[in-house]
């Protein structure tokens, strides 16, 4: 557990309960875009006591103070991630994986000009494979 993680979730007016710790310790570190139930499993193998009812309150409280962001990329699926500034995502076909694409790799054009539409977020969220390297 470091300190940082505790003045984290203080700062975001967060109670840093042992539990609230390993849930961040993981989920607000983590490259991947990981499920409620694999955040479970992933905090549960270093703190089996823990419930999923807990992880799983942990990461909506996350989302409500804006620690973590909920992604439907995929139908029936809910990821979380934990970077907030504007990025794309890539969904690799073959293993599932989700990667982030920086912001500025990509460029979308007359976003602020579709008629009928107020844009409050925009992301662009594509679908291929890693070429092998």
């Amino acid at each position: 557990m470091s300190l940082s993680q505790v003045e984290l979730l203080r700062s975001h007016g967060i109670s840093p309960s042992a539990q609230r710790l390993a849930v961040a310790e993981y989920v607000l570190r983590t490259s991947e875009h990981p499920s409620a139930d694999e955040v479970w499993a992933r905090v549960r193998a270093r703190f089996p006591m823990v419930s999923r009812a807990t992880v799983y309150n942990t990461l909506n409280l996350f989302v409500e103070t804006g620690l973590l962001r909920p992604l439907v990329l995929t139908e029936g699926r809910t990821v979380f991630d934990p970077v907030l500034a504007p990025h794309h995502h890539l969904i690799d076909e073959e293993t599932g994986e989700i990667v982030d694409i920086p912001w500025e790799r990509l460029t979308v054009n007359q976003v602020e000009q579709l008629e009928g539409f107020e844009i409050s977020e925009y992301q662009v969220v594509l679908r291929g494979r890693r070429k092998p390297t």
